[in-house]
């Protein structure tokens, strides 16, 4: 059973819907109990890093789910702001993140050129280039991986192994990483069709 985590963010509907059309079990987590019974969880998020952290930290579920991912290992994955939890911290707050993966969250701006007109936040849909040899992207192509991103801040991993997939958006960068049964990704699959069906579907049946 995946247990969408409900904190308070993220559209918890829109994945509901998309395992229900899977075939794939699939609840929201509300509660310490329903995380305890969950064999996979999705953390996600949307908007600001330190308000997903306050709520978060504020929910009532982030030492159960501690607990699950560090010491039982179950499997996690963080979507978009959710991804951006699992770093130590973030340009964009204050907040201590959740330090899962050794990562920092950094401004976009700062990594495009001077001279770049491209718009922030990147926005729309973007090529990216998956480890095909990974779990999570099983069954992908290298040269035909296409998601949805909305987002202005870039997870920076401290160690390059720990990153599953780039995107160039005036430069190269992060955009899926993993550590041990802990996996985040910065685009949207719940709006990205296909390619996101396949790896929502890889989580629950691969990693």
């Amino acid at each position: 059973m995946i247990a969408l985590i409900d904190y308070g963010l993220g559209n918890i509907q829109a994945f509901i819907n998309l395992y229900q059309r899977l075939h794939i079990p699939v609840m929201v987590a509300r509660t310490p109990e329903q995380i305890l019974d969950a064999d996979k969880l999705i953390l996600p998020g949307v908007g600001h890093f330190d308000h997903a952290m306050q709520l978060f930290n504020n929910s009532g579920l982030r030492d159960v789910t501690e607990r699950q991912v560090l010491d039982n290992s179950t499997p996690v994955l963080g979507i978009c702001v959710g991804m951006q939890m699992l770093a130590r911290r973030s340009d964009e707050g204050i907040e201590a993140g959740l330090g899962w993966i050794d990562a920092e969250v950094r401004a976009l701006k700062n990594l495009m050129p001077a001279n770049s007109v491209l718009p922030l936040p990147h926005m729309g849909w973007n090529d990216i280039i998956p480890d095909v040899e990974s779990s999570l992207f099983r069954g992908f192509d290298k040269s035909d991986s296409r998601f949805y991103f909305l987002h202005s801040f870039y997870f920076d991993c401290d160690d390059e192994q720990s990153s599953l997939a780039t995107v160039d958006y005036g430069q190269p960068f992060c955009c899926a990483a993993n550590h041990q049964r802990i996996y985040g990704v910065q685009f949207h699959p719940e709006k990205s069709h296909y390619f996101g069906e396949r790896l929502l579907r890889n989580f629950a049946e691969h990693c």
